[in-house]
């Protein structure tokens, strides 16, 4: 088996530990952007550590950084911060497993930023993954609770919606960014490659969420670290599981990682049935399953 396997799997379930945290703490005790802020007040330190430890124990040194891993690190980080809050807002929408499932549409997403920016082609049968992924879609997008007279088409772009596509394509962008930047560093391994990436863009996403939340909602910061029992659970997990990704990454596709990343959802449900105590209907179960046969023939096809 491949490592970049094995690697994603535990990246998905540790993601969906992080996620379960998250939208606990939107819930009952911080903003959006304070939920999203805990990932990374946390997860910085935790990942120069890494990159430390990695040096010390081994004798490796730093690779060179250039212009290119730059722009591809800070562009995958942005994307990554504004991905995270439009997740952690869907959870005040809609359930924890349709939140994530539409979270979920950045495979195919991932799969033409890939073809854009990196040149990372995928074959004709991406296109019936992304017809069946988009009636999913539709058919998770149409909330349960209709008004009467209200038409199909304002169901379903709806507010919600829209943020499980934009999150979607934001993780996709986010993606395409951390490859590109891990693949532009000559020297390491792929563990170094991806420690070193992952600590460059977990620092700046520190800062640069810190000083929005100073700006925009004074007292928040505050809160993050007041509850740190569960705030540094959120970093810790958020590390290792970007950790895992980040090395998926560099080892192989973008596109057929978030592919069999895919397995969150599994995670995802078993979460929602027996920790939140959420039940799906049986329209957004066959959304769900549409999304997921919509993974499936990607992989099937293009892997």
């Amino acid at each position: 088996m491949a490592l970049w396997i094995p690697v994603t799997i535990a990246a998905a379930f540790l993601q969906n530990l992080r996620f379960m945290l998250q939208k606990h703490l939107k819930a009952t005790r911080l903003s959006t952007a304070g939920a999203t802020f805990a990932r990374f007040a946390y997860g910085a330190p935790m990942a120069a550590l890494l990159v430390a430890a990695l040096i010390w124990a081994r004798g490796d040194s730093l690779p060179q950084t250039g212009a290119r891993f730059w722009i591809m690190a800070m562009t995958g980080g942005t994307a990554q911060i504004l991905a995270t809050m439009c997740v952690v807002a869907l959870f005040a929408a809609r359930n924890f497993t349709v939140g994530i499932t539409l979270k979920k549409t950045e495979t195919v997403q991932t799969a033409l930023v890939g073809f854009v920016v990196l040149g990372e082609t995928v074959g004709p049968g991406a296109w019936l993954a992304i017809a069946l992924g988009f009636v999913g879609v539709v058919l998770l997008s149409d909330p349960p609770a209709r008004r009467p007279g209200v038409p199909l088409w304002r169901r379903v772009f709806n507010r919600a919606a829209g943020l499980g596509l934009a999150s979607g394509a934001l993780f996709g962008v986010s993606a395409i960014g951390y490859r590109g930047a891990s693949l532009s560093l000559s020297d390491g391994d792929a563990l170094l490659r991806a420690a070193v990436t992952l600590a460059c863009v977990s620092a700046a996403q520190a800062v640069a969420m810190a000083l929005w939340l100073l700006w925009r909602e004074p007292g928040e910061v505050a809160r993050v670290f007041r509850h740190w029992r569960v705030t540094s659970a959120v970093g810790a997990l958020s590390i290792a599981g970007s950790l895992g990704w980040f090395t998926a990454f560099t080892l192989e596709n973008a596109a057929h990682v978030k592919a069999l990343g895919q397995i969150e959802l599994v995670f995802t449900a078993l979460a929602s049935w027996l920790v939140f105590r959420e039940r799906s209907t049986g329209r957004e179960v066959a959304g769900i399953a549409l999304v997921v046969l919509s993974v499936l023939v990607l992989v099937l096809v293009e892997g």
